[in-house]
């Protein structure tokens, strides 16, 4: 689809992921539609429940009204006929979407004036027929096109396929015989490939490979065929949008990593201590949205919802510090600002009993606008943390976040767990899941037998608390067929004997509760020098030579401060448009400053996770873009926190019990 060049960017501003999305479906889809009629203003806009999910995770309301929608509904519920107004349907292209359309457009009597429809994914020939041999809607139809845009932008440099249970549809018990698990893999593949179809990306796969592949004596199991099936699927959407959409890169601009949650069992249960995981471990929040209670004049609450997102810019400098950085950094700002802003010196001395003069007022007036703005994102994160560290107290996580560390980096053992439990009975059933959850990935061999259950009973666990705990087997890589009963959690073959990581130098060791570090980053980092083990993980397509090329000389040029570029990371989208905004404050001012750095990145890395990905996985993609000079996108089929997480693996051997029956 092609737009006049009259709405094409001037501008040469590096797009991040989720930039991207949104003008795509602003500027590609919404506003494309306006060049079909120009004296149409308003349309309506119509989506099902995935599409209104992306749509929500990367526009807001106010952006979608400034494009000429006055009205949004949804496909499945019924609607009143609007004949003087255009639709747009965004959804996907299933039988029953099309069967909807064909049904409000159809006939004597159309719901609708003129129609324009955009698929979220490639539609098959069979819907494609069946619209075009409609005589009655084809003329009413203004657009019929292919999106390929199915995935959800949560974050600049995070996506999720949005498949909450793929945990229990890929690891758990009746995953091998169940016959949606090919269709499963299909639909990921598919939304995969459309991130890359949107930043006009063609990625070298590589994918943790089955262990059969490696040594014959070992078992093959279908959990750990996985990556392989998902890395084909994804080469076969790739290979379609090679040969149908034509700017689409005929050689590699880019790499890519399939994993899945087997490659690291401690990251989605450890306590990471950064804001933005601490927030959503502690809070109870729903998605990014905090519930705020704000006092009012008459001495009552009121409840105020809040996103922590990119717009706040407050947000977006503390989420990855440790929460002691975090607090300082607040309590510093908070008197800085209230040293050199009038309008908070005058608030501040009329809460101390002094009387404003009509001259206060007067300055307090002016300055207000900006002064209010910004004292309330303070006080809202001044709050957030103060909760945090209250809870940290309550609940005593400083000492079992150190016995976490310490057990992961081989400095604490079963004697100092037992201690731990014995002495701490009054420790939350969820901490002490958490913890030995983590021991069991390390010390496995002290679940052979009835050691694991005298522990569990020891933590006084339920149940269904110890299946979260025995579930953890179904996540284990297979090993050969010598090796003995107890499930090996494997994270790397140079691990010390009884510790899961390794201590870095690189790791900032402020906080000692900050040492751990997810298995990715060491993944990333070997992807990046080329020394990631061809074998153990292998290619899906032979890159050309000049990708070769490219990415021997790919650590040398970045130490020179000319790294090698991806053809979509500099290119400037023609549905692009540049914002007048630029008050510090709105999303698009904070990430066009924040991005001036990407400018001369090298290739992208991705990096798709299986089962989940962790808030500590997103940080470290933040972390090495900086680091290594190639952005790094995450991607998973979902984004877990801690509690999420557990109440997911105690699915896995769940018979009547499925994810929509529990409150996560």
């Amino acid at each position: 689809m092609s737009i006049s060049d009259s709405e094409s960017s001037s501008s040469g501003d590096y797009k991040n992921l989720r930039q991207i999305t949104r003008e795509r479906l602003l500027y590609e889809m919404l506003r494309s539609t306006r060049a079909k009629d120009p004296k149409a203003i308003w349309k309506v806009l119509i989506m099902d429940k995935l599409t209104t999910k992306i749509m929500s995770c990367a526009c807001k309301m106010a952006d979608i009204t400034e494009e000429g929608v006055s009205l949004v509904e949804d496909i499945n519920k019924q609607r009143q006929p609007m004949l003087s107004m255009d639709a747009i349907y965004f959804v996907q292209p299933t039988k029953e979407n099309v069967a909807i359309i064909l049904s409000d457009m159809s006939g004597r009597s159309p719901l609708y004036k003129r129609v324009f429809v955009f698929f979220s994914s490639p539609a098959s020939r069979e819907l494609i027929h069946l619209i075009k041999n409609d005589g009655s809607v084809l003329p009413r139809m203004g657009a019929l096109s292919e999106m390929n845009l199915e995935y959800f932008a949560i974050d600049s440099q995070g996506f999720i396929t949005d498949h909450e249970r793929a945990l229990e549809d890929v690891f758990g018990d009746n995953a091998e015989i169940l016959q949606t698990h090919n269709a499963f893999i299909h639909t990921m593949a598919a939304r995969i490939a459309t991130v890359f179809a949107s930043l006009r990306e063609f990625p070298y796969i590589r994918y943790r490979a089955a262990k059969s592949s490696l040594d014959a004596s070992t078992l093959t199991t279908f959990r750990d065929l996985i990556p392989t099936k998902l890395a084909a699927a994804v080469w076969h959407c790739l290979a379609r949008y090679k040969a149908i959409i034509p700017d689409f890169p005929q050689t590699e601009t880019c790499e890519f990593l399939i994993i899945d949650r087997s490659i690291d069992q401690i990251a989605p249960v450890i306590h990471e201590w950064t804001y933005d995981a601490m927030c959503h471990d502690l809070l109870n929040m729903e998605g990014n949205k905090y519930v705020q209670k704000v006092p009012s004049k008459t001495g009552s609450t009121s409840e105020k919802e809040v996103l922590l997102e990119d717009h706040d810019p407050i947000w977006l400098e503390l989420r990855h510090l440790h929460i002691a950085d975090a607090s300082e950094r607040l309590h510093s700002r908070m008197t800085n600002f209230i040293s050199r802003n009038k309008a908070a010196q005058i608030h501040n001395n009329s809460r101390d009993g002094g009387e404003l003069s009509t001259r206060d007022l007067q300055k307090l007036v002016q300055t207000l606008p900006q002064y209010s703005e910004q004292l309330d994102k303070l006080s809202l994160h001044i709050e957030i943390a103060g909760k945090i560290n209250e809870l940290i107290r309550e609940l005593g996580l400083r000492e079992i976040g150190k016995l976490e560390q310490d057990l992961v980096f081989g400095d604490a053992g079963t004697k100092d767990l037992i201690s731990f439990l014995k002495a701490k009975q009054e420790v939350t059933p969820e901490n002490k899941i958490r913890l030995l959850m983590i021991y069991a990935a390390i010390f496995p061999e002290k679940f052979d037998g009835d050691k694991g259950e005298k522990l569990m009973q020891l933590a006084r666990l339920s149940i269904d608390d110890m299946n979260a705990v025995h579930n953890m087997r179904y996540l284990t890589l297979p090993e050969s067929k010598k090796t003995s009963g107890g499930f090996s959690l494997k994270f790397d073959v140079h691990k010390k004997k009884h510790a899961a990581r390794k201590s870095r130098s690189d790791i900032e060791e402020t906080w000692q509760l900050s040492r751990f570090y997810p298995i990715i980053l060491e993944l990333v980092e070997k992807l990046s020098r080329g020394d990631l083990p061809k074998n153990e993980y292998q290619c899906m397509n032979d890159p050309s030579p000049s990708f070769h090329g490219t990415m021997h000389t790919g650590s040398v040029q970045a130490n020179d401060g000319h790294p090698a570029h991806s053809m979509r990371s500099r290119r400037t989208a023609t549905w692009a448009r540049p914002r007048s905004s630029d008050d510090g404050y709105s999303s698009d001012s904070v990430l066009r400053h924040a991005s001036s750095d990407f400018k001369k990145m090298g290739q992208r890395i991705f990096v798709f996770i299986i089962g989940g990905a962790t808030r500590s996985e997103l940080r470290v993609a933040h972390k090495l873009t900086t680091k290594l000079k190639r952005e790094i996108i995450l991607g998973s089929t979902s984004l877990d926190d801690p509690a999420q997480f557990i109440t997911k693996l105690k699915l896995l051997s769940a018979e009547e019990i499925s994810l929509e029956d529990i409150q996560i």
